[in-house]
């Protein structure tokens, strides 16, 4: 038993897609199916997208393809490593899911590498 972390689900999301939104969107379900059984073990699921798309779309960028997105999509992951106690790194080629487990490392965060490796909350 822990008390609730916040763990980013870090995983392919542009990799591999050749800026398809539709690839796009089905990575950001691969992403989000990890959300509940982390919610389900009493954490509380982050995928930095979540927070980096509507920043995105505020700013008037077109999306991730946008040429400006490179300054929101990486920082947001790394700022919202702050707040975050854990990363789930999902299988899949990353740069960006790469990056967000080497912050983790350096801050001495663990890095689950399957959701059965997390502990429940209690």
């Amino acid at each position: 038993m822990t008390t609730p972390l916040m763990i980013l689900i870090a995983g392919p999301y542009q990799s591999g897609t050749d800026g398809d939104p539709a690839a796009m969107a089905a990575n950001l379900r691969r992403l989000e199916e990890a959300a509940w059984p982390i919610f389900e073990r009493g954490h509380v699921p982050m995928i930095g997208e979540w927070v980096a798309l509507p920043v995105l779309s505020s700013m008037g960028a077109s999306g991730p393809s946008d040429p400006r997105a490179e300054a929101v999509m990486y920082p947001t992951a790394e700022r919202l490593l702050a707040h975050c106690d854990a990363v789930l790194r999902l299988p899949g080629e990353s740069r960006g899911a790469d990056n967000d487990v080497a912050i983790a490392r350096e801050r001495g965060l663990p890095v689950y590498t399957s959701v059965d490796e997390i502990p429940s909350a209690g």
